[in-house]
């Protein structure tokens, strides 16, 4: 089974700065990304750094060689095949899954991962289950007593859902974190996003106590990877900020708070130093 992103290269296991393109929904003019043609967009995404994406035509992401993972969501057993098929057959190097509504039994859960993996496995597609709100992800106990279930799922780690929807600040952090390192440590793919414990997504500079919440996740996660990870092997971060209408990023007098666009190089940077971080405590 493939587990990662691999390049068949002998290089050792690499960070990959992704760009998820849903970041570029609504973004204002004033965000500074140019408004031409999704290409036009997708070659300013490659010059300022970033070396893949998650979503976008196919067609145009393999004509400019830049890596394409792909996403959808999972309610039934019966749909992870046709959806490993699809993405494998459009050239995705992986995919990230929203599973289920989170009102499923043990038992459904267990199907769905289950299928999830077999799709994975039939079509050597890395497919990663997303932690998110309203999906079966969305409560930490339920999502490691079923990551110790299904030993060779992996996720794609979106630690706000939880920072905010779990309030994990109210309590004991370190608790909590050590509770979820089973999940940390199979963490195959990121939609970065950072939020504060009573909001989904927020601008931030860097030095905020919540940044660091999640500068630790993403250590601990990316240690996780290293620990596991052989030749070729690759981790995308994908910045994935999303817009004011679905009630993601903010709103003040009828103006977005922030740049997103911005806020994802910043927490690209951010990233990057979790990474150099995860490779010191590997060595340590």
């Amino acid at each position: 089974m493939k587990v990662y992103v691999n390049d068949g290269s002998d290089a050792a296991p690499a960070f990959k700065a992704y760009f998820n393109l849903g970041t570029l929904t609504d973004l204002p003019e004033s965000c500074g990304v140019p408004k031409g043609s999704e290409e036009d967009q997708l070659k300013f995404i490659l010059d300022d750094g970033y070396e893949g994406v998650q979503g976008g035509d196919p067609e145009i992401c393999a004509r400019l060689g830049l890596p394409r993972a792909g996403a959808g969501r999972i309610n039934r057993p019966e749909e992870a095949l046709p959806h490993a098929r699809h993405e494998k057959s459009v050239g995705a190097v992986c995919s990230t899954v929203h599973v289920g509504w989170g009102m499923e039994s043990d038992a459904e859960i267990d199907d769905l991962f289950s299928a999830i993996v077999e799709a994975s496995k039939e079509t050597e597609l890395p497919i990663y289950v997303k932690t998110h709100r309203a999906t079966v992800t969305q409560d930490t106990w339920r999502t490691v007593q079923a990551a110790a279930r299904h030993p060779e799922l992996f996720f794609n780690g979106d630690f706000s859902h939880w920072y905010i929807g779990l309030e994990m600040v109210y309590g004991d952090w370190r608790e909590k974190v050590d509770f979820i390192l089973p999940v940390l440590e199979k963490v195959g793919f990121y939609h970065g996003r950072i939020g504060n414990p009573g909001h989904i997504q927020v601008p931030f500079d860097g030095s905020e106590s919540f940044v660091a919440h999640f500068e630790e996740l993403w250590t601990l996660s990316m240690k996780g990877f290293l620990d596991k990870a052989g030749p070729g092997d690759q981790l995308p971060f994908a910045p994935e900020l999303l817009h004011p209408s679905i009630f993601y990023a903010h709103e003040h007098g009828g103006a977005e708070v922030g740049n997103r666009w911005e806020l994802s190089l910043k927490m690209t940077e951010i990233a990057k130093g979790c990474w150099a971080r995860a490779q010191g405590l590997l060595q340590n």
